[in-house]
């Protein structure tokens, strides 16, 4: 079923023929009648004044109106038996807005009815058929114009329709702006014209203006009504001025001219605003002033008897108006089509030798719109030979101008030959006064309140169009931001409840990393130092190990190779940290990558961020271009304050080798003197080198005296006096060969063996040392191990914060999708109500209007 904006739309029959009072003379009933009327219709006027007064302040306040933009559909197969069909389906868009495109079923207005715009449906094609009973007879618009504004009418590329004072400007880009802007113009040209309409109807006398084609016989058809030959005729066009002819009663029953003068209000009582002629200098006027646009009062006496006349008729004051033809200039015609909105009966009059110009067809299309009956005269119609052809040709031009006009054709429509009607009795002649007197003084409402019933028909048609466009417009954004609020709030709503989660859950991941890097970190190194201190290699890498013993000449570089083999193997064990690390690192980025796919709704842009391993622990360019490692954050180590980047392979302190890296005397005697073991777990053999050591470090021990040259004089003397000694003497010689023996010995077994476990025991020890001047966060191990710590967390903290902000910057952008949903909703909802409000109260002044124009 179609999907009606507008239910409570008022719909009333079509409206009955009604019985004329007598054309004679105008009783007290009819009078009555027309003062109700013309009440009714004065409150329809200041109805419809009201709801284009709030449709503008709606369209700027609340609501940018739209321009509908009705085109006709190409009828399928299937629709070919369904053609004429009342309610008529068009395609609905906006030029605003290219993308919206409705199907809508557009029903023509009648007398009285709404002309509704309703979203149409498949269903609505079987019920097509039902409505062709239907009669067009009683129809204010035909059907093809139906689809289109009458008074609202906008021209995208010239601005107003009619209108010289909308820049064309304003619709170069087609914004809603631009176009409401236009409409509003548009819609205050209207309230202008009801201001007109209301002084016309509520202005006692009755203005009749006679115009037509150049040489149509205008001024000798005003001189046959008036019954005497006033209005200036010849053969050449000589009407250049409007001329308003009046009853003399209205200037004190006096015969004269009053030419008025420009930009002053005029008054008969003020001869300030005009000049004062004779009627004999009438024609000298316009003859001298021919190409002035001159405006005339003329005031004539008329001896008739008041029911032959149409100027003293005793009963409404009439102005009569000999206008100048329509193609004689653009200035006159433009003149012409400007009055015509002041007048309330229009006398069109055409020469029967030529019909319709193009200048008199726009005219009467343009006066139809306002006055749906017009007053048409076919002059010279005596002088043609083939009267039925003529009157065929006429009346045929004349229904496709003035539809309305054409079914009261009998009474509308006189062809007449004004110059015979001057010159005696024309019957055709006193027809035509009698209908004419009978349309401006006995139907009053049809001559004088008729064009403004028309008028507000075709507004309040338009204004139907206008709203019931708008309201499907407001329907539809309803639907989307009521379909909107049903798919974005849930999604909002999850996404608030698992923030918190989500926030606890990366901070996890992030402590998870961090802390399982620095305890690897640290069972790593920690190892490596211990192997090291046993003399063996920190980590088992082909690329690292320990030279081969070249002999007693090269022994000093052995133990240099050696000291830098179990550093490099200290840092070697540093890099396998790392990259225990990076994996570390890369199975917690994979985490956060996953609770991103399941936190983040659909729609949102992942992050573009790749994350390399082999990026951490790298160098990086500074601001300056320098290439800067990652590891020189000036931690403490080991040997001092030193940077992280300088691997102990790289340290001269570390590299420099000493005496003890040989003999390791302080080791050897506290092993086997000390009180207790060195800090190493090792088993030391007693051996050779052993006692030579502990004769070495007792020799050490002894200190300075030793040295001392007191001591050393001792010492020779006793040597001495003990070589004197036959005994000593023999066993000198196999002491000194066992010493002898014992030392070849240590430098040929045990050597080789040793230096690995003495440097590295140096090693583990200088280590040692640094980590207790340094405390825990600068050794070794520590520091390694809170850099470690410190760069997963670094990337992992990133990691973390990107998805927090993207999870952030989605739920506020779902927040204001949510806002800005329920903002459309509230105001598509407001307008709706109001749109339908306004269709309400443009009902029922259609329905004021129709009792108006059915009298």
């Amino acid at each position: 079923m179609a999907l009606s904006y507008f239910p409570g739309a008022a719909r009333v029959g079509s409206p009955q023929p009604t019985v004329e009072s007598s054309p004679k003379h105008l009783t007290e009933g009819v009078q009555e009648a027309y003062v109700e009327h013309k009440n009714r219709l004065l409150q329809a006027l200041d109805s419809t004044k009201n709801i284009l007064g709030d449709l503008r302040k709606f369209n700027k306040d609340s609501w940018v109106v739209r321009y509908p933009q009705l085109r006709e559909q190409a009828p399928s197969t299937e629709q070919a038996s369904s053609l004429r069909r009342k309610s008529m389906r068009r395609s609905l868009s906006f030029p605003d807005d290219p993308s919206f495109e409705a199907e809508v079923i557009v029903s023509p207005a009648k007398a009285g009815l709404t002309r509704s715009v309703t979203l149409a449906t498949i269903a609505d094609k079987e019920e097509e058929p039902a409505a062709e009973s239907e009669e067009d007879g009683d129809r204010l618009v035909s059907p093809a114009e139906a689809s289109d504004f009458h008074v609202f009418r906008l021209d995208l590329k010239l601005g107003a329709h009619g209108s010289s004072s909308s820049p064309a400007a304003l619709v170069a880009q087609l914004e809603k702006s631009s176009i409401a802007n236009l409409l509003d113009d548009r819609i205050l040209n209207a309230v202008n014209h009801l201001d007109k309409l209301r002084s016309r109807i509520e202005d006692k006398s009755s203005k009749v203006l006679v115009t037509g084609d150049l040489n149509a016989g205008k001024s000798t058809f005003v001189n046959a009504l008036l019954g005497r030959e006033v209005m200036p005729v010849d053969q050449q066009p000589c009407t250049t001025a409007f001329c308003e002819v009046h009853d003399a009663i209205e200037n004190g029953g006096k015969e004269e001219l009053h030419i008025l003068k420009e930009g002053v209000a005029y008054s008969a009582t003020d001869e300030g605003t005009f000049t004062r002629a004779s009627l004999a200098e009438l024609d000298a006027i316009v003859s001298e002033n021919e190409n002035d646009s001159q405006v005339l009062k003329v005031y004539l006496k008329d001896p008739r008897d008041p029911q032959a006349s149409l100027l003293s008729n005793g009963i409404v004051d009439i102005s009569l108006i000999d206008a100048p033809g329509l193609n004689r200039d653009n200035t006159h015609t433009t003149r012409v089509f400007a009055r015509q909105e002041e007048i309330d009966v229009v006398v069109f009059v055409v020469s029967a030798e030529n019909h319709f110009t193009l200048s008199a067809k726009e005219f009467l299309m343009n006066a139809s719109h306002e006055k749906a009956y017009l007053f048409i005269v076919v002059n010279k119609y005596d002088q043609i030979r083939d009267k039925a052809k003529c009157r065929r040709l006429v009346l045929e031009q004349i229904k496709t101008l003035s539809p309305r006009t054409y079914e009261d054709a009998e009474d509308l429509v006189h062809f007449v030959d004004s110059q015979n009607a001057l010159q005696g009795d024309a019957p055709s002649f006193r027809n035509l006064e009698s209908a004419l007197r009978s349309f401006v003084l006995v139907k009053r409402s049809k001559s004088k309140l008729a064009p403004a019933s028309t008028y507000l028909t075709k507004l309040l048609s338009d204004v139907d169009l206008l709203v019931g466009a708008n309201a499907i417009v407001a329907q539809t954004e309803l639907d989307r931001a009521r379909n909107d609020i049903e798919r974005v709030r849930p999604v909002l709503e999850k996404m608030k409840n698992s923030r918190e989660i989500l926030e606890e859950t990366l901070e996890s991941v992030e402590d998870h990393g961090a802390s399982r890097t620095r305890m690897r970190t640290k069972e790593l190194l920690t190892d490596a130092v211990e192997r090291v201190g046993q003399g063996k290699l920190g980590v088992d890498i082909p690329s690292v190990t320990l030279p081969s013993y070249p002999g007693l000449l090269g022994i000093w570089d052995y133990v240099r190779d050696v000291r830098r083999a179990l550093l490099l193997s200290l840092d070697a064990a540093v890099k396998l940290a790392e990259d225990e690390a990076r994996v570390v690192t890369t199975e917690a980025v994979n985490k956060i990558t996953k609770l991103g796919d399941e936190h983040l709704p659909e729609g949102v842009e992942r992050s573009r961020r790749v994350f390399m391993p082999e990026a951490m622990f790298s160098a990086r360019i500074d601001k300056k271009g320098n290439r800067k490692s990652r590891r020189a954050s000036g931690t403490v180590v080991a040997g001092g304050i030193y940077g992280l980047g300088i691997g102990l392979a790289q340290r001269h302190d570390m590299l420099e080798t000493t005496f003890f890296d040989l003999f390791d005397v302080h080791h050897q005697f506290w092993v086997h003197f000390g009180e207790g073991k060195s800090d190493s777990d090792e088993e030391m053999a007693v051996s050779t080198l052993g006692y030579a050591s502990v004769g070495l470090g007792a020799l050490t021990m002894v200190g300075g005296k030793a040295l001392g040259a007191r001591g050393l004089v001792e010492g020779i003397v006793r040597v001495w006096d003990l070589l004197e000694n036959e005994t000593a003497r023999k066993w000198a010689a196999p002491v000194l060969g066992a010493v002898a023996i014992g030392v070849a010995a240590y430098f040929v077994v045990e050597l080789p063996s040793t230096v690995p476990r003495t440097v590295g025991r140096r090693i583990k020890a200088s280590l040692a040392k640094e980590g207790e001047e340094l405390g825990e966060e600068g050794s070794f191990v520590g520091a390694h191990a809170a850099r470690v710590s410190r760069e997963t967390r670094k990337v992992l903290r990133l990691a973390s914060w990107d998805l927090k902000e993207r999870f952030r910057a989605a739920m506020e952008e779902r927040g204001r999708e949510v806002h800005g949903a329920e903002e459309i909703e509230r105001r598509a909802k407001k307008a709706l109500e109001w749109f339908n409000e306004v269709e309400r109260r443009a009902s029922e002044v259609r329905e004021s209007v129709l009792l108006v124009s059915t009298a």
